[in-house]
């Protein structure tokens, strides 16, 4: 244990030491000491301390190199000292009031009852300090062992004292490829409806963890099998379409959680929460779009436009930020793009409009666009490699050849005012879009010729006479 501990001895100890020399416990607890065991510890430390939040910002007041007091509320004080962040949080209980949103936090005096309360027996660990004396009540490292997650007592006391619980047990089993234990998913399955008490924010931050772990598919097959996707991400449960007699069309399920893999096999530098969402949401919208054609076919006509206007209506109640909902949304409305490109058959004015929609998700669209490929058929799924591989190679020499990126019309819209008379307004507008328009479809024609073909715009549209 001293040697798992080696990193972080010198800042625990010298905390430690600082809060006895007061009369004060501390205690190294919860994800920290468990991280410490997986050997996966970085410079986040969890403690746990008997002393108050107001007694905790006095005595390290002169120690940290800064502090900070957004969750003292929640009898939490956020620190820094030198490279390490540490969150120093008064022994606590919590539980929610049935018809409330936030917890109700009511501070402990052991460190017992402190771990007693903590969501799962493999973050009810602590080692107290200075002394370093490991406290394990619960079997948390027997549990770690077993790579299980049970709850330290009752399973729906737990949940029922924090429903947001049974949402966290998804998200550590995305993040560290543990099993819930039975009794723990039971009670999930039964009390699933209780986490609609805990605010969209707080739903938010655990599912984007889960889709950003190493292991989202268990995460997200314990949402859909206990029950809490269905009120916190409902989208998943209803991709369980009945599959056909002959089995013609997917199992759409199966196939996103197989897309969501596969995107993340594409990932370069870390999880892209964009490029998962997508992958997830990309599918969304074919329950409500399903048509069963003459012949036993089944057809998802538009069903990626239907599924942009579902996953921005998702990810606007989930509050998250503008730009990830725009992000997101887009590449599901983009994910079928590439499959008019047949054989080859786009112009390169096609290619120039795909390059021009996608923008700056070009590269997340072409990795969704191959990791939707999951047909069993494999000289399909090499022709539609080798097929993609041509697409981007178009790509790369048009961009060569017209910097595609930064695209632009001939004339800016200075010139335009100027060439039509017009004044600023919706009229530069539309003629912008006409000149933007020819550039993706003729390419580069000159000056000249772009004059000519705005002031033919512009009689034809009654803005010049004709």
């Amino acid at each position: 244990m001293a040697e798992l501990f080696r990193k972080i001895a010198p800042i625990a100890d010298e905390l430690g030491e600082l809060f006895a020399a007061r009369g004060y416990e501390i205690a190294l607890v919860g994800g920290s000491v468990r991280d410490v065991f997986l050997g996966r510890i970085g410079n986040d430390l969890d403690l746990t301390t008997d002393a108050r939040p107001e007694t905790v910002l006095e005595l390290i007041r002169d120690w940290a190199d800064s502090i900070w007091t957004v969750g003292i509320d929640f009898g939490t004080v956020g620190a820094r000292k030198g490279n390490w962040l540490l969150e120093i949080t008064t022994y606590r209980s919590e539980s929610y009031d049935p018809k409330s949103r936030k917890p109700e936090v009511v501070y402990g005096d052991t460190l017992e009852g402190d771990l007693a309360r903590r969501d799962f027996a493999v973050n009810a660990m602590a080692l107290r300090l200075p002394g370093r004396e490991f406290e394990d009540p619960h079997g948390g490292l027997d549990d770690l062992h077993a790579k299980v997650l049970r709850t330290p007592g009752p399973a729906e006391r737990s949940f029922d004292d924090d429903p947001l619980r049974m949402l966290r047990a998804a998200r550590f089993a995305s993040q560290l490829g543990f099993t819930v234990d039975p009794a723990a998913l039971t009670a999930m399955t039964m009390m699933a409806g209780r986490i609609e008490i805990v605010s969209a924010e707080r739903i938010r931050d655990e599912l984007d963890k889960l889709i950003c772990g190493d292991h989202p598919r268990e995460g997200l097959q314990i949402l859909a099998e206990s029950g809490l996707a269905a009120h916190v991400l409902p989208e998943l449960p209803k991709l369980r379409l009945e599959i056909d007699e002959h089995h013609r069309h997917k199992d759409v399920y199966e196939h996103t959680l197989i897309v969501l893999e596969q995107a993340i096999d594409l990932e370069e530098k870390g999880p892209d929460r964009i490029l998962r969402w997508a992958a997830l949401m990309h599918d969304v919208g074919k329950p409500k779009t399903r048509r069963h054609e003459p012949g036993g076919r089944v057809s998802f006509h538009h069903h990626e436009v239907v599924g942009a206007q579902i996953t921005k209506k998702r990810l606007t109640e989930l509050k998250f930020p503008k730009d990830v909902v725009a992000d997101v949304s887009r590449l599901v409305e983009l994910h079928l793009r590439f499959h008019g490109y047949g054989t080859g058959e786009w112009t390169d004015s096609a290619v120039r409009r795909y390059v021009r929609d996608a923008g700056h998700l070009l590269d997340r669209l072409h990795k969704l666009t191959r990791a939707d490929c999951t047909t069993r058929n494999r000289r399909k799924a090499q022709a539609l490699s080798r097929t993609y591989d041509q697409l981007e190679a178009r790509i790369a020499r048009l961009a060569e050849e017209e910097e595609l990126g930064k695209i632009r019309p001939e004339l800016d819209g200075n010139e335009i005012q100027r060439i039509l008379g017009v004044p600023p307004g919706p009229t530069v507008g539309r003629a912008y879009k006409f000149l933007l328009d020819m550039r993706m479809d003729e390419g580069v024609v000159g000056k000249e010729a772009a004059t000519e073909a705005l002031l033919g715009w512009a009689r034809a549209n009654g803005v010049l006479p004709g």
